[in-house]
């Protein structure tokens, strides 16, 4: 059985049906990049595109209340070579009604986020209720500018919140979905990277997982329905379903010792991802599929995210496919 957008799409013609075509990703040297929120996962998003994007990246604007933009302007831009000061990209800060005048939105807002004693297992889905609210406004403020850049999704829970914001910047002042806002493929989410990386961290350090780092794969959300194929050509249900559990619960081991788990996501699902995406090639990132937006391998073309087509195990079709039928319930 392939992988791919027929597999799941059911009735994906009432919310984009209407539109003509997707928007084209232009490949053209360098890009940029407006990011807005300056928190944990923000602040080290950003260190990240500032220190390994300057092949694809011109400028990097940053938009947070208080004056922890002026703090990052100021240190970002000490940042550099001794003998080549201006290869990196500038960080700048830019006003609201600026936010999208770039190629690249990267939305890393986030109102709530639990403290390390709440008890709450699932932090990413506690975080939706407020998250969504903030992320409604960016998205109608998009659909207002015309946006045809990447509007990247980093806040958790990054695959419901990809869905608000395609559904919320295609609603007109009456409540109306009138597909004027952006179009699906310009939307993506930015929190499988990670998952895929956790994975590799305990593949490295048991034997039995070892296929993981030359043919496993990561599917579906960012969360509690991960899919982690332990390999591809030669599945094994039981062996991935264990490592879908320890890579879900990474998060966790981080939190006991008193942290929040928050560099290797803003890392390997958010600045390396990013970057990927910019320079066409293969990452882990959360594309629409039908009526969800869901997590897989893809890149970027000229006619949007192409995903990767494999032939699928039963077995590990049918969790991607409880994957996508729980996202459904959730927008």
């Amino acid at each position: 059985m392939l992988y791919h957008l027929e597999n799941l799409k059911k009735e994906s013609k009432k919310h984009h049906g209407a539109f003509s075509s997707a928007p084209l990703f232009s490949p053209k040297g360098k890009y940029r990049i407006n990011l807005v929120g300056l928190g944990d996962v923000g602040g080290t998003l950003l260190t990240g595109l500032k220190l390994l994007g300057s092949d694809v990246i011109s400028q990097i604007g940053i938009y947070s209340p208080g004056d922890i933009t002026i703090r990052y302007e100021y240190e970002m831009n000490q940042i550099g070579y001794p003998d080549s000061q201006n290869s990196l990209p500038e960080v700048i800060v830019f006003e609201k009604e600026d936010l999208f005048d770039c190629d690249l939105f990267v939305f890393c807002a986030s109102r709530s986020v639990p403290a390390l004693d709440s008890g709450i297992e699932d932090v990413r889905m506690a975080q939706f209720t407020a998250n969504r609210e903030i992320i409604r406004e960016y998205a109608r403020l998009a659909r207002i500018k015309g946006f045809r850049g990447i509007f990247a999704v980093v806040s958790d829970p990054v695959d419901p919140l990809c869905k608000v914001a395609y559904i919320e910047s295609n609603t007109d002042e009456a409540g109306l979905f009138d597909n004027r806002g952006m179009h699906p493929s310009q939307i993506q989410g930015y929190g499988l990277g990670v998952m895929n990386s956790r994975a590799a961290y305990y593949a490295k350090r048991e034997t039995k997982f070892h296929t993981f780092l030359t043919d496993g794969r990561a599917f579906g959300p960012h969360g509690k329905d991960l899919v982690i194929a332990n390999s591809i050509e030669n599945y094994d249900d039981e062996l991935s379903k264990e490592l879908t559990r320890l890579t879900v619960e990474a998060n966790l081991r981080v939190r006991e010792i008193g942290f929040k788990p928050y560099i290797a996501p803003a890392l390997s699902s958010g600045a390396i991802s990013l970057l990927l995406t910019l320079r066409g090639e293969w990452h882990y990132s959360s594309i629409c599929w039908g009526d969800v937006f869901l997590g897989c391998r893809n890149r970027m073309t000229e006619v949007g995210p192409v995903p990767e087509l494999l032939p699928l195990p039963e077995l590990l079709y049918q969790r991607i496919l409880f994957a996508y039928q729980e996202l459904e319930k959730i927008v």
